[in-house]
């Protein structure tokens, strides 16, 4: 029987940890993550858990010994956010071209400096490019369900690669909602058996080298090195018919159905849309809902997974309206806009007609995004659907 709980997002996260049975989980408090650490730790000495926790001096470690767990055929775990996915990032840039099925929590937050330990998605951001998939989450509740689907996507025979879990930091991390915890019987019935080392395993019986080196002088040639990297790119686009696979299946034994890459909302009718990512979609939609009230003809297109990029169900949304105000919770400093809109801009080539664009930047540091921010960001896109142009983002809390 499920039960349900009143819980934060960390412990929702730890909770879909627990059900997803790892053998091996490895994390290092940093805030606002810290918490999900120590659910975790809790959850494995109160036997929760029963999982093989590592303690190591730091965020490098954390994620290498996972490489030699899931290498030896152990499903794993891992935690992190900021300056320890900073930390992390060398095996973390190694981990999807080893198709190392681990899944890992980003817990948001902004960048160190001016010294900011506060919520954003900066550092989510910043590693969009390495080849891991990332789902962001909108509710505690979807934090929890996302974690279980990740394992299978993850694990499945033709994705076999890394998937990140990310939610904001301080407003989902620590934010207090119910949750409804299934059954355990039913989750091991969804996930399966653990299918994490069909591709390689670590045997001392069967000893082989993981990782040679491939091309440039002595090497076997770049043909190999190709061979990888095309492999994994065919990874990730098949991740974008598993992910819609593995959400609808999960809708269907649990009752609980999410957009599995892009949800529209009110968008039918709309003439132009506001496009959010994460927790930020709540108010979003309020806001949406009083526009409609007054009689604009606005929806929201909420992007759930960012990596792979979502482009075929992207565009289709997109060519419902006539104009966008995209809202970004960080900042891509070579294009001078939230990176959301930049990948937004790729988008709109694929589409008949241009439409008119607005980079909104808000909620960096932790800072809210409010209802009252929605507003305007509603309004300006209304003045952009009739004709005015806006070459600079409009940085939402400016002024707070």
């Amino acid at each position: 029987m499920s039960r349900t709980i009143v819980c934060d997002g960390n412990e929702a996260a730890a909770w879909g940890v627990a059900l997803s049975r790892p053998d091996m989980v490895a994390v290092y408090p940093i805030t606002p993550q810290s918490s999900l650490a120590e659910y975790i730790s809790q959850f494995v000495a109160d036997g929760i858990i029963n999982a093989d926790l590592m303690d190591v001096e730091g965020e490098h470690s954390v994620l290498s010994v996972l490489h030699g767990a899931c290498l030896a055929g152990a499903r794993t775990f891992t935690a992190s956010c900021g300056q320890g996915l900073a930390f992390m990032f060398e095996p973390y840039f190694r981990t999807p071209p080893l198709r190392l099925p681990i899944v890992m929590s980003i817990v948001t937050r902004d960048g160190i400096t001016p010294q900011c330990v506060w919520g954003g998605q900066q550092d989510a951001m910043t590693v969009r490019e390495v080849g891991w998939v990332h789902m962001y989450c909108e509710t505690a509740q979807e934090i929890m369900d996302t974690v279980v689907m990740a394992y299978r996507i993850a694990e499945h025979r033709e994705v076999m690669l890394p998937v990140n879990v990310n939610h904001d930091g301080n407003y989902l991390s620590y934010c207090v909602e119910k949750v409804e915890i299934p059954d355990q019987e039913e989750v091991d019935d969804f996930l399966g058996e653990k299918n994490t080392n069909w591709h390689v395993a670590l045997d001392p019986d069967r000893p082989m080298g993981v990782d040679p080196l491939t091309g440039g002088a002595g090497g076997p040639g770049p043909a190999l090195f190709v061979r990888y990297r095309k492999g994994q790119c065919k990874g990730m686009q098949t991740a974008l018919r598993v992910i819609t696979e593995v959400h609808e299946e999960w809708g269907k034994r649990f009752g609980r159905y999410y957009a599995p890459l892009v949800e529209e909302y009110r968008l039918d009718d709309a003439e132009y849309a506001i496009v959010t990512i994460g927790s930020m979609a709540g108010a979003g939609k309020d806001a949406v809902d009083l526009a409609r009230e007054s009689g604009e003809k606005v929806g929201l297109i909420k992007i759930k997974t960012f990596r792979p990029f979502p482009l075929k169900v992207l565009r289709q949304s997109l060519s419902k309206v006539k104009a966008i105000g995209v809202v970004d919770r960080s900042v891509s400093f070579g294009w001078n806009s939230g990176p959301v809109y930049q990948e937004l801009l790729s988008t709109l080539y694929f589409l008949d007609e241009r439409i008119p664009t607005v980079s909104f930047i808000g909620g960096l540091a932790g800072a809210d995004i409010t209802i009252e921010h929605f507003t305007r960001v509603i309004e300006t896109t209304a003045v952009a659907l009739r004709g005015k142009e806006f070459a600079e983002p409009i940085w939402l809390n400016e002024n707070d």
